[in-house]
């Protein structure tokens, strides 16, 4: 509950504050989620008891578009092509996992010293971060100024919410209450309508109904759903759990499954991340996109026959080639993409959809892959058929991702034209022909 909280609120906040950082100032607004990020992290590590937890995870989904302003910003610093799409790179492999040191350091922290002391270390780094950012970074805003449309917020968040609850609950199949799941669908059908007719009437519309239908944006968040759906939960929930099954997996502890799955993945990402963006700086962010997306699908194909097999190996081989495809390549490309493909007049659109896109795709992951797994597992739950059925309902749905990507326009000039709100200034040097370093 506390973890699709926490993705309900980071969706939900995704959809507005890039649009809000665009008006008032991005430092801004980044600097306030980091704070209350950091708020949020010290009431979760003082709660007595779940509902507590709930609240605090909920004020911690505040920080859901963090990477998408970040993105904008590096946008409006670097003009290189080579050079913004190489750190991009870093920036989406960072936020992939630090290598797998969070998962290795959450599991240490949480066995040793508690819960709790996961999120004191969260308000830590939040504290490091809110420092770093006021005092290096720099502020900007849209070329053109306009005020928030707050009246089409509040039908955006609610239609959003609504389905992604809904999403949730269908994904406990029989447990499920449909009545629920079709009152709240119904709600989230009601409230688009009333957010598409309030945005047509808006002289300064959060997102113009015209954008909605440019395949630049359905198409791009499409992928982003599917390709999320396909793979979080397979490599956060499935994987993990095949390491840790003693009858047709390997009898891993959480610790040592951390190692051989979760940290590989993370690893291989935040290498190749930076050199992924730094190849759509030439080749084009789609067709590099459409190689991290196939060799994704071919990656969750090769899980099938490490199921009831003893190779350790095999589990780490898999690890390493989706960290190599989607958390190094995918998902570099589908955050890039959002920047790239964004309207001048209107920047934090797309990337705040897109990080939305992200959060959504994540939590529909568990309801949709679980519910897979569920389905095609024997009677009594066990067996080696319900992790069968994730993985191949995740090779199905990153299929569809790549279909859909075949649809994403290129990008007006790739990475070359200077993005909206840019302050003037010269060129940066060309990249050095390694710097692909760590942030």
């Amino acid at each position: 509950m506390t973890q699709t909280a926490f993705f309900t609120s980071a969706a939900l906040f995704s959809l507005f504050l890039p649009r809000l950082g665009d008006i008032i100032g991005r430092k801004k607004v980044l600097g306030g989620m980091l704070v209350v990020l950091t708020l949020g992290s010290v009431l979760a590590a003082l709660a007595p008891g779940v509902e507590v937890l709930f609240i605090a995870r909920l004020i911690q989904g505040v920080s859901g578009p963090t990477v998408a302003l970040s993105l904008i910003m590096l946008r409006v610093e670097i003009r290189d092509p080579r050079l913004l799409g190489t750190l991009m790179g870093v920036i989406a492999a960072v936020n992939g996992g630090i290598a797998g040191v969070d998962a290795i350091a959450g599991g240490y922290l949480a066995q040793n010293h508690g819960f709790a002391s996961v999120f004191w270390v969260m308000a830590l780094v939040g504290v490091v971060a809110s420092a770093l950012l006021i005092l290096l970074a720099s502020e900007s805003t849209a070329a053109k100024k306009e005020k928030m449309d707050w009246v089409g917020v509040v039908p955006l968040v609610i239609s959003v919410g609504t389905l992604l609850t809904a999403f949730n609950e269908a994904g406990k199949l029989g447990a499920a209450n449909w009545l629920l799941v079709a009152g709240l669908i119904v709600i989230a059908v009601v409230a688009f309508v009333v957010f598409w007719k309030v945005e047509n009437r808006s002289d300064h519309p959060l997102v113009a109904t015209h954008l909605l239908k440019q395949r630049s944006t359905w198409a791009l968040l499409l992928s982003t759903v599917l390709t999320m759906t396909g793979v979080f939960a397979v490599m956060n929930g499935i994987l993990p759990a095949l390491a840790q099954d003693s009858t047709v997996g390997f009898g891993m502890g959480a610790d040592e499954s951390a190692w051989w799955t979760i940290t590989p993945y993370a690893i291989a990402g935040l290498i190749i991340g930076p050199f992924a963006g730094r190849l759509a700086g030439t080749w084009g962010y789609g067709k590099v996109l459409r190689i991290g997306t196939i060799g994704s699908v071919i990656a969750l194909a090769l899980m099938l026959p490490v199921v009831g097999s003893d190779s350790r190996l095999g589990l780490l081989a898999v690890s390493v080639l989706v960290g190599i495809t989607y958390a190094g390549i995918g998902n570099v490309m589908l955050s890039g993409l959002g920047v790239m493909l964004s309207p001048k007049e209107n920047p934090g659109f797309l990337p705040g959809l897109n990080a939305g896109a992200f959060n959504l795709g994540a939590g529909l992951s568990f309801a949709v892959i679980y519910a897979a797994k569920t389905a095609a597992a024997g009677p009594d739950g066990s067996g080696a058929g319900g992790y069968y059925g994730g993985i191949i309902a995740g090779v199905i749905i990153l299929g569809l991702a790549l279909a859909v990507s075949f649809l994403i326009p290129k990008p007006e000039g790739e990475t070359a034209a200077a993005p909206a709100g840019a302050p003037p200034g010269p060129t940066p040097n060309p990249p050095c022909a390694d710097a692909a370093g760590l942030g």
